[in-house]
Parts: C-alpha cells; sequence; structure tokens
C-alpha cells in the first residue's frame, strides 16, 4: 500500500503465481495506490471504502457479490485480456461498477501463435526435436513425414480481431480459408484475405484440413465443439484451440483422437488449466499443447498494463472508459 493521495486499487498479488509484475507494479504505482488482498482481508473496514478500482490479472482477484458489497465506492474493474468469461456481468451492473477489457492489443499475437500451432503440429516439431536430441536416435527414419500447410483449407471459427489475423496470416501460406462467423464479413474484408463466408459451421467442417477456433466463451459457444462436430471433419484434419477451453467438450475429443475421428489437435487452452497430469490428453503423441500463452509476450502485456491503466483513469475521473464492455 502506498500513497493515500493516489486512488486506490486492489489487486490480487504483487509477483508470486499470478501476480502483477514487479516492473507493472512500479509503473502502476505512479498513478494508484495499490493494495493487494492481503492488505484488505487485514482491514476491510477501512481499506473497502477507499477502494475505487480492481485491477484484474490473470483473472485474480476472484469478484464475487461479498467483495462487491464490501467496495461501496468501486468504479471500475479493469480485466486483462479479450474473455470476460470469469465475471459475472450482470452482478456488476447491479453495483454500478463498470468494466474494461484489453481486445485489441492480443490479437495479433494470438494470431501468431494459432499460426505456430498448426505449423508445429503439421510439421510434428515437438515429435522431431525429441527424436533429434534423443540419445537413442541412431538414425532419421526417410518415412518419418508432416502434413503440408501450404495449399491447404483452414477453416476458422469465429471472424472477429484475432480470427481476421489469422486469416491475413493463412493467405501468405496460400491457404484455401473458409469461416463461420456470427456475422458475414464485408466483401472488401473478404477479398482482401480471400476468405469464403460458411453460413453453416458443418459446411466449414466438413472441407477443412484445419479448423482453429478463435471465438469468445459465452453461452452459444460452451462446447460448441463436441461428438457431432467432431464427425463431420475430415479424418486427417487438425484441430486447433485458441480460444477457450471450454469451447470444446474435451471428453469428445479425446474419445476423437484415440479412435482417429480426426488425426490431431494443438490447443492452447484447456479445462481446467493446467490439466491434471494424469489426463489423456497429455499422453497423446498428436496432441500438441501451450500454456495458455497466446498472448504472453513483453510488449503485449506492457500495453495490456497501459490500456488498464487508462480505463481505470476514465473511470475515475467520469471520462468514456475507451476499452469498456458493454451489457
Amino acid at each position: 500500500m502506498e500513497d493515500q493521495k493516489l486512488p486506490c486499487v486492489l489487486i490480487d498479488c504483487i509477483g508470486e503465481k499470478h501476480g502483477v509484475y514487479e516492473d507493472h507494479a512500479e509503473l502502476l504505482k505512479e498513478h494508484f495506490c495499490l493494495i493487494t488482498m492481503k492488505e484488505y482481508n487485514e482491514n476491510k473496514k477501512i481499506l473497502g471504502k477507499k477502494i475505487r478500482a480492481i485491477y484484474m490479472w490473470y483473472h485474480k482477484p476472484v469478484i464475487n457479490e461479498e467483495l462487491l458489497q464490501s467496495l461501496p465506492n468501486l468504479k471500475i474493474v479493469a480485466s486483462s485480456g479479450v474473455g470476460i468469461d470469469h465475471l459475472d456481468l450482470n452482478l456488476l451492473s447491479r453495483y454500478g461498477v463498470k468494466v474494461s477489457n484489453t481486445p485489441f492489443i492480443v490479437s495479433t499475437d494470438t494470431a501468431d501463435l494459432g499460426m505456430a500451432l498448426m505449423l508445429a503440429s503439421s510439421r510434428r516439431l515437438v515429435e522431431g526435436y525429441q527424436m533429434a536430441v534423443s540419445p537413442d536416435t541412431e538414425y532419421f527414419p526417410a518415412n518419418w513425414l508432416g502434413a503440408e500447410v501450404s495449399g491447404a483449407t483452414l477453416g476458422i471459427i469465429g471472424m472477429g480481431t484475432i480470427g481476421y489475423k489469422v486469416a491475413e496470416r493463412a493467405k501468405a501460406f496460400e491457404m484455401k480459408i473458409l469461416y463461420h462467423n456470427r456475422k458475414q464479413r464485408n466483401k472488401e474484408e473478404e477479398n482482401a484475405v480471400g476468405a469464403i463466408y460458411c453460413k453453416k459451421i458443418d459446411d466449414l467442417l466438413q472441407q477443412s484440413d484445419f479448423v482453429m477456433l478463435a471465438v469468445n466463451l459465452t453461452p452459444q459457444t460452451h462446447k460448441l465443439i463436441g461428438k457431432r462436430e467432431l464427425q463431420l471433419m475430415k479424418p486427417t484434419a487438425t484441430l486447433i484451440n485458441i480460444s477457450r477451453g471450454l469451447v470444446v467438450d474435451q471428453d469428445d475429443l479425446v474419445e476423437a483422437l484415440q479412435n482417429k475421428v480426426i488425426k490431431a489437435a494443438a490447443l492452447d487452452v484447456t479445462y481446467p488449466e493446467p490439466l491434471p497430469r494424469d489426463h489423456p490428453l497429455l499422453k497423446m503423441e498428436n496432441v500438441l499443447i501451450t500454456p495458455h500463452i497466446g498472448s504472453a509476450t513483453k510488449k503485449t502485456r506492457l500495453v495490456m498494463m497501459e490500456n488498464m491503466t487508462e480505463s481505470i483513469q476514465a473511470a475515475l475521473t467520469n471520462r468514456p472508459i475507451p476499452y469498456e464492455v458493454l451489457l
């Protein structure tokens, strides 16, 4: 807890596993008096009235009604990243609390990772590395082959900012690009990346060599990909998920991979995160998993912090919030 003349902002902690980065905290202290959850819990009566914003990093601190009741002057919750499925927007609205996120800065890095997962899975990079460095390797087998990406068909489910940036990158690989979205992009945007709209998700699933998920998690997209959808995919197809783990029915995915309904999966997100160490997905050679690192670059995380700072400052001075999430 720092200078009381600055507006008080609640954070989970500094450093540790999920806390605000230490270098970020130093920058935030130039604008706010940071109060950790530990400090708040030790002095709720006094600090509760002083806290005017919550800086939510890695989905922490967890916000529930009990916390909101103890923060009568709370104006805004600034949440890092795009997804807001960890927040009860209706609850926050009832308490008159605004919400912001950082929707645009994460899109470039997340699209980059989507392409990296597609390339790593198709060309079997992890298996290849393991073979190359293994002390038991005596030769490189000539029949050890991957699948081509250039010229293949990519189906993008969710053509928002991230999905569109994936399409821009896929165009450079001369891929045929299909997409499914709630709303069709305009013709100029489609032509710029050579994307073809599939009104029905089934059409996209049946034609794609790679299916990439880039949707927000909502009640409508919860377990959007399950047994039926997986069975529509080609047996040579790969599922890539850069959205949220719960967009896929994970049990159905395990079954599809075990029974060779689809060829492979490349996942930056799962549920839970991390998976239990005995989960079957962790034991499959045709599955590539990364630890939810879509936006995990130094530059992007710094800009996320700056975006969140701007939103908090705007809310506390009754100005329009630049990254407000509207109900």
